[in-house]
């Protein structure tokens, strides 16, 4: 029997863009905006409309979730929903009334609130405005949503964050064009960096003035990491992998814990003439003001060998300038998805939070398996066998132990998702619930996997 610290946390995560749908909703996020301005970018013309439907079913719902053995629930407030008036930050009291609702229904199901205030969803009138977090006017507007959200739910919420995967807003939006605003810009993207990780110290901050070091509270990050692992021993190859580790990794670690950036980055960019503008006052806010939790979303490894050309080319400026992605032969892949399934990165990634970031504690805030056409494995009772999606949890979970057992401060592990949710330009291509949404009907079924999970959740472990 694999057992976990007694204060192990077994949770589920989603967002707000993803489950709730758009009903009730004043203003858009840019998702919202891309699907109404262009649908057929969006998988079988699917968009956020409705999504699992849990804004009107979020009292079935999170039953549902806690009989699948889901005793904690990350999701986050829309700003879009939340704020009426974005320059003034001034409320909306519906969606005020339905997230206090959602809390309080959390609560009643035995369920612990982790709040995350942005899952990718910048409303789109800031976007179109200022240019989203391309501006440092948006990061003040940011923290006030932010303090908002403290005031009025912070009586029940113990857990925040400030950012999910702000490395994906990077990879969307300003480089490889999945994300809304669809821009290929370099240099810009490592404004948006800074400007996100300005966000999330004004953030804290206005944590901090609320709740001073109210160990009962807890402020954080959701970073999506893998160590970049290179294709060879050779010189260029394991080049190639230390700065991708410095963009992809330790451009956002580095500076949520241990209050900088890395010396080689900051030298590489300005170098290349690319570095953020900066102030010193913003460098020490961003110094001072750090989490106090880090949550790890994990999926698939960064794997990286040395660029085909040279980065001294004539050539406009990106990160992957100095690495190519490189395929691993003989992988095991989730061939659905397209990514390979690596559960050792997770023993890797306990490893360095342990000796580089202070052992601070932290969670695996995502982990899952999605998978398309899951009714191949459906019964008459239209339950999903899905041994697969147990297995990848199982591994993951052994790696996570190893970690845990020497040394590594991990006190959590969250699974994506609980219940079949929209997944931005994908919609419903792949699955990853424990809980199966048909999205025609809104009819919920507990998966195989959510039986396994509800027992390893009661017994704070499983059987090898």
């Amino acid at each position: 029997m694999l057992k976990f610290p007694s204060d192990f946390a077994w949770g589920a995560a989603t967002s707000g863009p993803q489950s709730e749908g758009t009903f009730k909703k004043k203003h858009q996020n840019v998702f919202d905006y891309w699907y109404a301005n262009d649908p057929d970018k969006f998988y079988d013309g699917v968009g956020p409309d409705t999504a699992s439907n849990f804004f009107n079913d979020y009292k079935e719902d999170l039953a549902l979730m806690r009989k699948a053995g889901i005793k904690s629930l990350r999701t986050s407030i829309q700003w879009s929903r939340l704020i009426d008036d974005f320059e003034k930050c001034t409320v909306n009291q519906d969606a005020v009334d339905f997230y206090n609702n959602v809390i309080n229904a959390m609560l009643e199901n035995g369920i612990e609130p982790y709040m995350n205030l942005c899952h990718f969803d910048m409303p789109v009138e800031l976007q179109h405005k200022y240019g989203g977090f391309e501006s440092k006017h948006v990061t003040d507007l940011y923290a006030g949503f932010a303090e908002q959200c403290f005031k009025l739910f912070g009586d029940r919420v113990k857990n925040w964050f400030t950012f999910n995967e702000p490395k994906v807003i990077l990879d969307g939006a300003y480089l490889y064009q999945f994300h809304y605003p669809l821009k290929v810009d370099g240099p810009l993207s490592v404004q948006v960096a800074y400007n996100i990780n300005l966000a999330s110290a004004k953030t804290i901050e206005r944590f901090r003035k609320l709740y001073g070091n109210d160990d009962d509270k807890r402020i954080g990050i959701i970073l999506n990491l893998t160590p970049a692992y290179s294709a060879s021993d050779s010189k260029e190859d394991k080049e190639a992998a230390e700065f991708a580790e410095l963009w992809a990794n330790k451009m956002f670690l580095d500076p949520a814990i241990l209050g900088c950036y890395p010396e080689k980055l900051v030298e590489i960019l300005k170098r290349d003439g690319v570095l953020w503008d900066y102030t010193q006052e913003e460098l020490d806010l961003i110094a001072k003001e750090t989490i106090d939790v880090l949550g790890v979303n994990y999926y698939h490894p960064f794997r990286v060998k040395a660029p085909e050309v040279s980065s001294k080319s004539l050539q406009d400026w990106m990160p992957d300038i100095y690495f190519d992605e490189y395929e691993m032969p003989g992988r095991v892949m989730n061939v659905d998805k397209g990514w390979e399934i690596f559960p050792e990165a997770l023993y890797d990634i306990a490893i360095n939070v342990r000796d580089n970031y202070k052992n601070i504690p932290w969670f695996v805030s995502e982990n899952g398996m999605g998978v398309s056409r899951e009714e191949r494995f459906m019964d008459e009772n239209g339950v999903v066998h899905d041994d697969y999606r147990i297995n990848f949890m199982k591994n993951h979970l052994k790696e996570l132990h190893r970690g845990i057992e020497e040394g590594s401060n991990c006190h959590g592990y969250f699974v994506w998702t609980g219940i079949d949710c929209w997944s931005w330009m994908n919609a419903y291509r792949n699955r990853y619930g424990l809980i199966r949404d048909d999205i025609h009907t809104q009819i919920k079924t507990i998966k195989d996997s959510g039986r396994w999970f509800k027992e390893t959740s009661d017994n704070n472990g499983f059987e090898e």
